[in-house]
């Protein structure tokens, strides 16, 4: 084999490692992304569950002029 057709071989390795790597970075940080999402959201029904039992009306009208 060719000396140059082995170092490009090597070199396509190498990038192709690279990728990967950011590929599997890229899939962590979406994960972590969707983990927070879910957890934002399960607190927010937890929040909104606690205000089930407030009497209709409560905090409709709110004076902001302070």
């Amino acid at each position: 084999m060719d000396p140059a057709a082995i170092a490009a071989a090597l070199i396509s390795a190498q990038m192709g490692q690279q990728q990967v790597s950011v590929a599997n970075s890229m899939l962590r940080m979406n994960a972590q992304a969707s983990d927070a999402v879910a957890k934002m959201l399960d607190s927010a029904a937890q929040s909104m569950n606690s205000l089930a039992n407030v009497a209709s009306g409560v905090g409709a009208n709110l004076n902001i002029s302070a």
